[in-house]
């Protein structure tokens, strides 16, 4: 007699046919990671379902709350805590077919998508009108948009322009009971009621599953530049952030490179970066073409008075690129030191930054740890990648060792674990350092009502 699980995978292969409904060994292995590259495979799926559009996921969702089959969703898998693992068995709900653009309404300034659209495509697709959607995470070309609303991620542009949740209006959702909830309007401003939508952004699809998503888009700038400057020390190039916002420029972005990035990146993917420089920021302008050159002045005169040793200026969208792929390229750079890479997203208030970077850079360099720090330093936001070998077990112990005084250094400069990753799996057991018993409570709580059998993503986030 088949099991429960044997006859929730038959009934699937059944209504969404077998091509969407994947089970043998090899192909659920394929789905036991994700980007955390945790060192065990902590569980193997038992099945890999394709869904297509809403009515897909409403039936699988029916199914697994009858047979009680956990429903992990997954879009390209890029999180970096482990938020769509398998922990306890069941299935992986993958989007990859619900890829479309259902909308881009131009006069009202709004899109429709489905989850599974890649960010940095339908980036390209609103920049043809004129239009512009600014979230975007270093993974954007492979990234989705479900998955980084499900995260709640942000940027390098979220200094000037804000992150995902500042951009979402509308979400539809399908709940653990099978039915479908709209969280919002498409209306750019809606005070009717709780705020729903900003309680699903970042819920990591432990509270439903979303089927569809109205974003708002903004006026595509119509010019940009983007700015690298060196620096001789790590306090030098921190404060020139605070010096540049004082004169009341706001870049699109200021983010940062430590020396280890710095040579590291020109290693793997050369591009004429200094390699004798301990700091780097990264600066873009932007806006109307008749301001850059002046925002282009008055920076040039702060990061000359805040002892920039050497300055690179993009000078047309050959040189933009190449810098812009320089700052993304630096976690997989880090591959090429070791066969393992960590990344982690800690941020402190702007004023701690400077004592955040050194602190991380002394706690690596106690445990014998290579770590190449990059970050978006105009919001506080510090990502250390760290390469390691996960066979080495003496070398992992210490990795975890630094991870947790890491943490413990963030939280001493008022910071918290997670600006734009999240939480998932792997940084449950230190959400409780941040949020106080009372909150946790009220989560789990909020997380019952939604979810009273625990089948969408369990025991994530706490």
């Amino acid at each position: 007699m088949l099991n429960s699980t044997n006859r929730f995978i038959k009934e699937l292969r059944k209504e969404l046919t077998s091509e969407n409904v994947l089970s043998e060994l090899e192909e659920r292995y394929a789905y036991a990671q994700d980007a955390s590259n945790s060192i065990n495979i902590a569980g193997i799926p038992d099945a890999v379902v394709f869904v297509r559009n809403t009515e897909d996921v409403i039936s699988v969702v029916k199914k697994a709350k009858k047979y009680k089959i956990p429903i992990i969703c997954r879009g390209a898998g890029t999180n970096t805590v482990g938020a769509c693992r398998v922990e306890h068995g069941g299935i992986i709900l993958n989007f990859s077919k619900m890829n479309k653009i259902l909308e881009i309404n131009k006069e009202n300034m709004t899109a429709k998508v489905q989850p599974g659209v890649i960010l940095g495509q339908f980036q390209d697709e609103v920049e043809k009108l004129g239009l512009f959607y600014p979230p975007d995470p270093s993974n954007l070309r492979v990234s989705t948009i479900g998955g980084s609303i499900a995260q709640s991620s942000a940027g390098a542009k979220t200094f000037k322009y804000g992150s995902t949740k500042n951009y979402i209006l509308d979400l539809e959702i399908v709940t653990a009971n099978g039915e479908i909830l709209h969280t919002g309007s498409d209306t750019v401003k809606n005070a009717t009621g709780y705020n729903l939508t900003s309680l699903f952004v970042g819920s990591e699809g432990t509270l439903g599953i979303i089927t569809e998503a109205t974003v708002k888009l903004i006026v595509k700038p119509e010019s940009s530049k983007v700015i690298m400057a060196y620096f001789d020390t790590v306090d030098d190039a921190v404060n020139t952030v605070n010096m540049i916002i004082e004169q009341r420029i706001t870049p699109a972005t200021i983010d940062f490179m430590d020396f280890n990035a710095i040579n590291t990146v020109e290693q793997f993917y050369p591009t004429g970066l200094l390699c004798d420089k301990e700091a780097a920021l990264i600066i873009e302008i932007d806006g109307f073409k008749n301001t850059i050159d002046f925002q282009e002045k008055i920076i040039n005169d702060i990061l000359l008075r805040c002892k920039a040793s050497a300055i690179q200026i993009s000078h047309n969208e050959e040189e933009y690129n190449k810098i812009w792929m320089a700052r993304r390229s630096s976690m997989g750079a880090c591959a090429k030191i070791k066969p393992n890479v960590t990344t982690d997203d800690v941020i402190v208030p702007r004023n701690n930054l400077a004592k955040l970077v050194k602190g991380i850079q002394n706690i690596c360099e106690k445990y014998n740890l290579t770590t190449c720090l990059v970050g978006h330093v105009g919001d506080g936001s510090v990502h250390p990648q760290i390469p390691i070998d996960y066979n080495d077990a003496d070398e992992y112990s210490r990795f975890k060792l630094a991870k947790s005084e890491i943490y413990d250094l963030t939280i001493s400069l008022n910071g918290t674990i997670s600006g734009e990753h999240g939480i998932g799996a792997d940084k449950r057991e230190a959400i409780s350092k941040v949020v106080n018993t009372s909150a946790l409570n009220y989560m789990r709580e909020i997380k019952k009502v939604f979810d009273p059998e625990n089948i969408l993503n369990p025991y994530k986030i706490f």
